[in-house]
């Protein structure tokens, strides 16, 4: 997460920085060795906008998605180090941030139309994945709470579809990366465990195939080409006509107009 200097910038409430400092809610967080004080209830990532910081990357979803957020800190009196997404943790008094840019891994190149779904394939476009030594420093790290080590196991077994069974909620935010001694990129050696998955190992997706036809015969340009010509009210009105999913719809549930399905 990349930030502006705060000293021209407001806070988001659009207040001087620090502003309202009679209120009684606000506790003290040191971002980058400088102390601010902030409401207690905010997440890092909204603290830093109260502290006057004007976020220009690193941002994201803002809602624990995209995993662009990764911050790093420690609370007083312990030598742990603390992780998680700015966008989801709430500041606690007298916490160290630091923010935590994107962290440079490896990343292979890689065809997987030739690819093989075993460790040998692994192997040979990331080898540090020999080096992984068990310490399960990856898992501790995870603010997803992905149990990574096992999952780095599973490929180093060769079992490519456990291994992207157990990573599929990974966010890439990367934190396991920059704490890992043997220097491993694990959320690139996932990733690629998944599409070998995809590819090889899992049945092909029907409707994935039914869909592309439906894209080759050109059945959605005219609905496209009407959307993109209509005039901003009528886009307007088309958004509050249309029809929502019901909460209580099962899976087979389609709308009374077709013609983008």
């Amino acid at each position: 997460m990349s930030a502006v200097d705060p000293q021209t910038t407001l806070n988001s409430a659009g207040d001087a920085p620090n502003a309202g400092a009679d209120r009684t809610d606000l506790l003290a967080i040191f971002i980058m060795g400088k102390r601010y004080d902030v409401p207690s209830t905010l997440t890092i990532q909204k603290a830093f906008e109260y502290a006057g910081y004007q976020l220009i990357r690193g941002c994201g979803c803002r809602g624990g998605i995209c995993g662009a957020c990764a911050t790093v800190y420690r609370l007083p009196g312990s030598p742990k180090i603390h992780v998680g997404l700015a966008c989801q943790t709430v500041v606690q008094p007298n916490m160290y941030l630091s923010m935590v840019p994107f962290f440079p891994a490896n990343r292979a190149v890689y065809n997987l139309e030739e690819l093989t779904p075993d460790a040998k394939t692994l192997l040979k476009y990331y080898p540090e994945l020999a080096k992984c030594m068990g310490c399960n420093t990856c898992t501790k790290s995870c603010p997803m709470d992905i149990p990574v080590m096992e999952y780095i196991s599973a490929a180093l077994r060769g079992d490519v579809e456990k291994a992207a069974e157990i990573s599929m909620p990974c966010v890439m935010c990367g934190i396991c990366t920059s704490r890992c001694p043997a220097e491993l990129g694990q959320y690139n050696i996932a990733i690629m465990c998944r599409r070998i998955t995809g590819r090889h190992i899992k049945p092909a997706a029907i409707h994935v195939a039914e869909m592309m036809e439906r894209l080759n015969t050109g059945r959605y340009e005219a609905p496209l080409e009407q959307l993109m010509t209509a005039g901003l009210e009528t886009l307007r009105q088309l958004y509050v006509d249309r029809q929502m999913e019901p909460h209580t719809g099962d899976e087979m549930w389609e709308p009374d107009d077709k013609r983008f399905l």
